[in-house]
């Protein structure tokens, strides 16, 4: 497993301090609302700590349609001088008895991919794919970091980049 605690690089946000009013948009899933809300909750904690923005929300049914609403959400703004830099997607699976969870895992994963190769704006991958709800507390503020607040640091150093 991943654990951000080792990953010095992804942590050190001294450079971001020097970013000027980034602006991001949230895309969620109603589905596992209690860890979905707990991820952005941490998101925005962040994002308000380094001056940001969150220029908008948007809440869908689950995590198979998160690229969907982040497309709709880029649709919204993209003709508005306030239009996101980043979109952050945020959703949460858990496996279940069938093979759904392979199947919404994959579909999202490749929905995600495509709009970071057509949209220009990154989209910030925070969806948690667990084994059960205990692995999603130690993904938000337990022995594997926040997740929530470590997409808002991706999104934030992705705009970095883009502004060059």
């Amino acid at each position: 497993m991943a654990q951000s605690q080792n990953s010095f690089s992804l942590l050190d946000t001294h450079l971001l301090e020097q970013l000027q009013l980034p602006r991001v948009a949230i895309v969620h899933t109603e589905w596992n609302d209690k860890i979905v809300r707990e991820l952005v909750n941490g998101c925005e904690g962040i994002i308000h700590k380094f001056t940001g923005d969150i220029i908008g929300k948007l809440a869908v049914p689950g995590c198979f349609e998160l690229p969907f609403g982040c497309r709709q959400l880029w649709e919204r703004y993209k003709n508005s001088d306030e239009r996101p830099e980043a979109i952050i997607a945020f959703g949460a699976v858990i496996r279940g008895g069938t093979p759904h969870f392979d199947y919404v895992c994959r579909a999202v994963t490749d929905g995600i991919l495509q709009l970071n190769l057509t949209l220009p704006v990154p989209v910030i991958f925070g969806v948690l794919t667990l084994d059960n709800e205990d692995q999603a507390w130690e993904r938000l503020g337990g022995v594997h970091g926040h997740k929530g607040e470590e997409a808002a640091v991706t999104a934030l150093k992705m705009i970095r980049i883009v502004r060059g």
